[in-house]
C-alpha cells in the first residue's frame, strides 16, 4: 500500500472514531439544549484541533511532500464522507436526507468542519 494511502487511513481512522463519539454526545446531550448549530459549533473546532494533532504524528511517521500531502487529504476526506454517510445509512437515514442536512446551518457549518480536516495535511508543517 502506498504510503499516501497508509497515511490517508492512519489520519481518518482515529478522527473518525473520535468524531462519532463527540457527534453522539452532541446529538443526545448538547443539540437538545442549545439547539444544532450552536452544537455543531462546539464539536468544530474539537474535531479540527484533533484532526491537526493526528496530522502531526501521521506526518512525522509518513513525511510527505506538498502534493502528495493534498493527495492524503483529498484521499481522507473522501473516506470521510463515506464513512459519515454508511453511519448515516446505518441510523436509518436516506441518501437524499444525508445530503439535505448538509443544506441547514448546522451541516454546512459540519461539512466546512470536514473540508477543514481534508486540507489540514497539506497546512500542517
Amino acid at each position: 500500500m502506498p504510503s499516501v494511502v497508509k497515511a490517508a487511513v492512519a489520519y481518518v481512522v482515529p478522527v473518525f472514531a473520535v468524531a462519532f463519539l463527540l457527534g453522539a454526545l452532541r446529538v443526545t446531550l448538547v443539540a437538545p439544549v442549545t439547539g444544532p448549530l450552536f452544537a455543531v459549533a462546539l464539536e468544530v473546532p474539537v474535531v479540527l484541533l484533533l484532526s491537526w494533532a493526528v496530522a502531526g504524528r501521521v506526518l512525522a511517521r509518513w513525511p510527505l511532500p506538498r502534493t502528495p500531502r493534498l493527495a492524503m487529504g483529498a484521499l481522507a476526506f473522501a473516506l470521510l464522507m463515506l464513512a459519515e454517510f454508511a453511519t448515516a445509512l446505518g441510523f436509518g437515514q436516506t441518501p437524499t436526507a444525508f445530503l439535505a442536512a448538509m443544506n441547514t446551518p448546522a451541516g454546512a457549518l459540519g461539512l466546512a468542519g470536514q473540508i477543514g480536516f481534508g486540507l489540514i495535511p497539506v497546512l500542517r508543517r
